[in-house]
């Protein structure tokens, strides 16, 4: 039987085709309790990653004007559209956006990027906008009098 710390693909094949061929008492129950819960760990830091570029995109378009253009609305509409794919692969991750908690850690990580991208350091210490009704919302976007009625 491979093991999981030598060759991680092969022990799961290998624990498919035990699973498979209902050998269970061969399956190496832990690491595949591990695996499942990284699963949704991996679906959680992926939600992370883009709502934290999603938002640091918002936060250049509101603060920096004058750079506005089509590939930062070609950024923010991948990260709507890869965030609407996740949130229907996993509906129970919706959950995470009415966390506090998590929502501080993902403006703290949009803050950071964007200041590193801008160079800018006036930055709204708490997200200003809603997250159902304005970050995840279409072609909605800062700073625009028909956006922000």
């Amino acid at each position: 039987m491979q093991t999981y710390e030598k060759d991680i693909i092969a022990w799961a094949n290998e624990q498919a085709r035990l699973l498979r061929a209902g050998q269970f008492d061969r399956l190496d129950i832990e690491h595949i309790a591990e695996e499942i819960e990284d699963v949704g760990k991996s679906e959680q830091r992926e939600l992370a990653s883009r709502m934290a570029i999603l938002l640091a995109h918002l936060l250049k378009w509101q603060f920096q004007p004058d750079r506005r253009g089509a590939n930062w609305q070609r950024t923010i509409r991948a990260q709507r559209q890869g965030i609407s794919k996740r949130l229907a692969k996993a509906p129970s991750l919706q959950a995470v956006l009415s966390d506090d908690d998590w929502n501080a850690e993902i403006w703290a990580d949009a803050v950071a990027l964007a200041a590193t991208e801008t160079g800018l350091a006036d930055f709204p210490e708490c997200c200003p906008w809603s997250f159902q009704g304005q970050v995840l919302c279409g072609e909605w976007l800062p700073g625009e009098p028909a956006a922000d009625r």
